[in-house]
């Protein structure tokens, strides 16, 4: 493995990372408060480092996968570490484990939260944290590819570590052309959200932040409350929609562009994403109206939570802790669920369900049929062994974490609803659970263990679980 190689694009990364500072620098030198020096700190800090590590010299080597899952797993912990810092010289935590899990929080677009008093912090903070979850969504090192066409085609080991989905791909001949592609479509429905939210009437600091956070599907806000404390439906309504878009693998949005609109309604991933939406919808709308007077406010809520819990935005407009406990068991299923492969949302993925569902059905079939030959097919295409293999080995690795990772936190002096409920939330990437960390709480009265277990949770569960786990293996570090 050429360490050179791994360090050199890390600091390319860590660059781009010092760069985006420059925006809450600016807006808290805008607004006359005094982070601006932390900023201006953590921008020095950050920079020096990514300029220190890109004189390395290397051959000029193609990005192998070794190299790529190198890249993606210690570029995801290093940009943590160093997004850190701009909470730490603030003074918004007086932890490192604290400030080290919002970071982790917001590039992994979760939007778990140790921050008591939101509105309390300056306008740069909560800007940080925003534009954490909007680099997160996408890929931080996709927007590196995008601006880096000097990693060549090879690069497309890098996209594949971090890129969300069983068969991330390009969709043209060239991966930095692919990756400017992605943004180009993800900063297109950013600027239209910014300027949906700003026309109905929401600041346009709080519309810049949310559209963030809701296009990367992370949910934090600029509130304590999140949008609850707005209460304004034409607000709900316009999250609801593009968390919903954030929700659909992005490639059929080049295709729609490409005018083959029929592409979009014609995938089986997206049909079966919307059809799972609109019977949740219906089943909790139906649990929790008391009466046809209360059936309006109860589907817009419905709607609501349905579209953030599935899409891991993770935005609330009540606390729907206080739901039957049919609805609450629908939305702790769809955590689990997801959003569409190639979208950037978290969870197990849509197409992962169905080629679990369909692999069931064809065992089943064997049964009456041992001699039958039969494949798996998704659309018209056919799906190989080996990637439904994956996906079996996927799930049942992601069920044993989630196992895992639950008992050890009953051990923190947490009850069952509440760890089983953090360990699904962080590990799909949703934010809010049940219990200690429901809708109206947070993660700050956890233990240091705790919140250490969660961090890495997150990080499993934003790159897929296989790109970190394969670095913990032996031979992966042998020749």
């Amino acid at each position: 493995m050429d360490s050179g190689l791994v360090l050199k694009t890390i600091g390319r990364l860590l660059i781009i990372e010092a760069v985006f500072m420059i925006a809450p620098l600016a807006v808290s030198i805008y607004y006359n408060e005094p982070d601006f020096k932390a900023f201006l700190i953590a921008i020095l800090i950050t920079g020096f480092t990514g300029f220190a590590l890109g004189f390395i010299r290397t051959p000029k080597e193609a990005v192998r996968y070794k190299e790529g899952f190198m890249i993606v797993g210690l570029g995801w912990l290093l940009i943590s570490i160093f997004g850190a810092v701009p909470f730490l010289t603030a003074g918004t935590f007086d932890s490192f484990i604290d400030a080290f899990f919002e970071t982790v929080s917001g590039f992994t677009t979760t939007g778990a939260t140790v921050l008591a008093d939101i509105e309390g912090q300056p306008h740069g903070v909560l800007l940080w944290r925003s534009l954490t979850q909007w680099l997160g969504g996408m890929g931080v090192l996709v927007f590196t590819l995008a601006l880096l066409p000097a990693m060549g085609l090879s690069s497309l080991n890098i996209l594949k570590a971090e890129s969300p989905g069983p068969v991330p791909g390009k969709l043209v001949p060239k991966i930095t052309k692919t990756a400017r592609l992605l943004y180009i479509i993800y900063i297109s429905f950013t600027v239209l959200q910014i300027f949906l939210l700003k026309i109905a009437g929401m600041p346009l600091f709080d519309a810049v932040n949310h559209t963030l956070t809701t296009m990367g599907t992370g949910g934090f806000s600029t509130k304590n409350s999140s949008i609850a404390a707005y209460n304004m439906p034409s607000f709900e309504w316009i999250i609801i929609i593009f968390a919903f878009l954030a929700g659909v693998n992005f490639s059929l949005y080049h295709d729609v562009l490409a005018g083959k609109l029929k592409t979009l309604f014609r995938d089986k991933e997206f049909q079966f994403y919307f059809v799972i939406i609109v019977i949740s919808i219906i089943l909790i709308t139906a649990n929790i109206t008391k009466s046809w007077e209360n059936i309006q406010p109860s589907f817009r809520q419905a709607v609501f939570q349905v579209v953030n819990i599935i899409t891991s935005t993770g935005f609330t407009v009540l606390d729907y802790s206080i739901w039957p406990a049919f609805s609450k068991m629908i939305l702790f299923i769809l955590m689990f669920f997801g959003g569409c492969s190639g979208s950037t949302s978290g969870g197990i993925k849509i197409v992962r369900v169905m080629i679990v569902f369909k692999y069931i059905k064809r065992e089943l079939y064997k049964m009456i049929h041992p001699n039958s030959v039969i494949s798996i097919r998704i659309g018209g295409r056919t799906i190989p062994e080996d990637v439904v293999q994956n996906v079996i080995a996927f799930i049942m690795i992601y069920i044993l974490i989630f196992l895992g990772l639950s008992l050890i936190l009953l051990t923190q002096d947490m009850d069952l609803i509440s760890s089983t409920s953090a360990v699904a939330a962080s590990l799909s990437n949703i934010g809010p659970g049940f219990g200690m960390v429901g809708p109206v709480m947070n993660y700050s009265g956890l233990t240091a263990l705790t919140k250490i277990l969660l961090s890495f949770s997150m990080i499993l569960g934003r790159l897929e679980i296989y790109t970190v786990l394969i670095l913990l293996t032996p031979f992966f570090w042998k020749d």
